[in-house]
C-alpha cells in the first residue's frame, strides 16, 4: 500500500504542472485556498472556453435558427452527452441530463417533479438526516405535500455507525422493506470527507428501490461511475467541479419508476455555465480525477496525521483513520476539526489572518448531525504539502 508520503512525491511534478492552470492560485502566492468544497477554483481553460463562448456563440438555445443560436443549441445538447461520457454511463441511448443551477436545485426537481408520482400511501423514503440540508428538505417538502393530498409517506431516516459518519448498511437492511421506495444518499460527506460506500446501500434495499446520489462533492474530486454504482439519479453543481457558478445537472437512469422530466417551463438555459461545464469535465479527463483523488487523500491524511499530535484539537469523522499510515479508508481531501476552546469563528478569522482560506461554521449539516460549528479544511489539486504544512504550524501555536 503506498504511503501518503510517497503519493505526494510521485505525483509533485504533475501537481506542480496543474497549479500553474489556476491563474487566481498563482497570482496569490501570500494565500492558502482550502475551501474547495464550497466552490472550486477554475482553470484558464475553463475561463477561456466562457470568454470565447461569451465572444463568439452567445445566444440563446432553442429559440431561433440564426447561425450563433445553433451553435448554441449544438453545445447544449453536445454537453448532455458529455456528461454522461463523463460518468461512464453504460446505458446513453436510454438515460437523460437535465440542467439545473446546482445541486440543491437538482435535488429539488426530483423531489417535486418525480418524486410524488413514484409514491403511493403507506410507502417509505430513506432520508440522510446528518448530511447536507440540500439532500433532505426537498425530500420532507414532497412527504407534507403529499400528505396535504392524503398520500401518507412515511420516513426512514438513514442510520450511520458511530463514531465513524459513514452510513450502516447493515441496519439500514434490517429497516428497508418492500414499501422502501426511494433512498436519498450522499456520495462523498460534506464533513467528514468519507466515502459513503453507495454499492453497500443496494445490497441493503434491494433491486427495487430507487437510489439518489448527492455528488456535489464527488464529481471533479474522484472518479464517478455509474456503471459502478448502480444509482437511479445523479445531482451535482458545476461549481463545486471547477464550472462556473449557476450550473449542475441531474443524470437521470430511467429504469425504475416513471420517467424523469422537469416540471413547468424551462426558460432560458445557462449557456455559458454548460459551456464552462464542459471544459471543466474536459480539463478533469485531462488532468485524471484518479490522480486528483490520490492527491488530495494524500493531503488530507498530512493533515489529520498533524492534528492528531495537537492536544487542543479534535478532527470529526472516524477516528481510527487519523495516522498517516493508517490502513483504514482515508478523508477524500476533506478534513473538519475544533479547537476545544475557541469557537469555529473565531479561529477562522485567526487562520485568515495567517493567510489561510477555510469554511468556519455548521456547514449546512441536518438536524442529525453536528450541533456545534468546526473548521472545514476542503482540498483540490491546487494544494500543496507546504499549505498544509504551514497550515499546522500556525494551529500548533494556539496549543
Amino acid at each position: 500500500m503506498t504511503t501518503p508520503r510517497e503519493e505526494l512525491e510521485v505525483l509533485r511534478e504533475w501537481q506542480s504542472r496543474l497549479r500553474a492552470h489556476f491563474p487566481i492560485i498563482t497570482d496569490h502566492p501570500e494565500l492558502a485556498y482550502l475551501d474547495s468544497a464550497a466552490t472550486a477554483q477554475k482553470p484558464q481553460a475553463v475561463l477561456d472556453a466562457a470568454w470565447t463562448y461569451l465572444t463568439t456563440t452567445n445566444a440563446n438555445a432553442g429559440r431561433a435558427t440564426y447561425p450563433w443560436a445553433n451553435r448554441t443549441t449544438q453545445l447544449v445538447e453536445e454537453a448532455r452527452e458529455r456528461i454522461k461520457e463523463f460518468l461512464h454511463d453504460p446505458a446513453p441511448e436510454r438515460s437523460s441530463t437535465h440542467f439545473t443551477s446546482g445541486t440543491t436545485e437538482a435535488l429539488r426537481a426530483i423531489a417535486f417533479d418525480w418524486l410524488p408520482a413514484h409514491l403511493t400511501d403507506g410507502d417509505e423514503i430513506v432520508v440522510p438526516l446528518a448530511d447536507h440540508q440540500a439532500n433532505i428538505t426537498p425530500w420532507l417538502e414532497a412527504r407534507r405535500l403529499l400528505t396535504d393530498r392524503g398520500v401518507r409517506v412515511r420516513v426512514v431516516e438513514m442510520p450511520y455507525q458511530a463514531g465513524s459518519g459513514d452510513y450502516d448498511h447493515r441496519a439500514l437492511a434490517a429497516l428497508a422493506g418492500p414499501r422502501t421506495r426511494f433512498v436519498a444518499v450522499t456520495h462523498v460527506h460534506h464533513v467528514y470527507g468519507g466515502d459513503m460506500n453507495i454499492h453497500r446501500i443496494r445490497q441493503a434495499v434491494g433491486p427495487e428501490a430507487v437510489i439518489c446520489l448527492d455528488a456535489a462533492q464527488s464529481i471533479g474530486h474522484l472518479p464517478v461511475s455509474v456503471a459502478d454504482l448502480d444509482v437511479d439519479f445523479v445531482a451535482f453543481s458545476g461549481h463545486k467541479a471547477l464550472a462556473l457558478p449557476g450550473s449542475g445537472a441531474v443524470w437521470a437512469r430511467q429504469a425504475r419508476g416513471p420517467v424523469f422530466r422537469p416540471g413547468g417551463w424551462s426558460g432560458t438555459p445557462n449557456t455559458v455555465g454548460i459551456v464552462s461545464l464542459v471544459a471543466a469535465l474536459d480539463w478533469l479527463d485531462a488532468a485524471g480525477t484518479d490522480r486528483i483523488e490520490r492527491w488530495t487523500v494524500a493531503l488530507a491524511a498530512r493533515l489529520t496525521d498533524g492534528l492528531r499530535q495537537l492536544d487542543a484539537y479534535q478532527v470529526l469523522g472516524c477516528q481510527t483513520s487519523l495516522a498517516a499510515d493508517s490502513d483504514v479508508q482515508r478523508r477524500l481531501g476533506t478534513v473538519a476539526f475544533r479547537h476545544r476552546e475557541i469557537t469555529s469563528g473565531d479561529l477562522g478569522f485567526i487562520l485568515f489572518s495567517h493567510g489561510f482560506m477555510v469554511r468556519s461554521d455548521s456547514h449546512c449539516q441536518g438536524s442529525a448531525g453536528e450541533k456545534t460549528g468546526s473548521v472545514r479544511v476542503s482540498l483540490h489539486v491546487h494544494n500543496t504539502p507546504a499549505e498544509i504544512d504551514r497550515l499546522l504550524s500556525a494551529l500548533a501555536t494556539l496549543q
